[in-house]
């Protein structure tokens, strides 16, 4: 009986190990979900693929989640904030769900 209760949770174990560790890794993925989904590689690089332009790879470090989520959902402010023109002029994502503008947050906020 006890192996194959051992035998059921390593089971369990391998079965949950493709899962992301934390509500956060889901966030994180579902980001990059997003990330492919709305094409911002045409205007970003993350790891050598995209627009290497402009490369996200290290941006967790250097942004605050707050001006990531300016630069999505209201470009022009960031801008103005920032002192930085982007070219081309970046779309603003203000109409995606808040959890979706959330995800995307994480996902730059992990390019570390």
């Amino acid at each position: 009986m006890r192996s194959t209760i051992q035998m059921l949770m390593a089971g369990a174990v391998v079965a949950l190990w493709g899962l992301p560790a934390t509500a956060q890794d889901a966030k994180v993925a579902r980001g990059a979900e997003l990330f492919a989904a709305r094409k911002c590689s045409i205007c970003h690089a993350v790891a050598g693929k995209g627009n290497v332009k402009h490369p996200l790879d290290g941006a967790g470090a250097r942004v605050s989640a707050d001006m990531i989520k300016m630069w999505l959902t209201d470009p022009k402010a960031a801008e103005a904030k920032t002192g930085k023109k982007a070219m081309p002029p970046m779309k603003s994502f203000a109409s995606l769900p808040a959890e979706d503008i959330d995800a995307l947050v994480a996902y730059v906020l992990s390019l570390k």
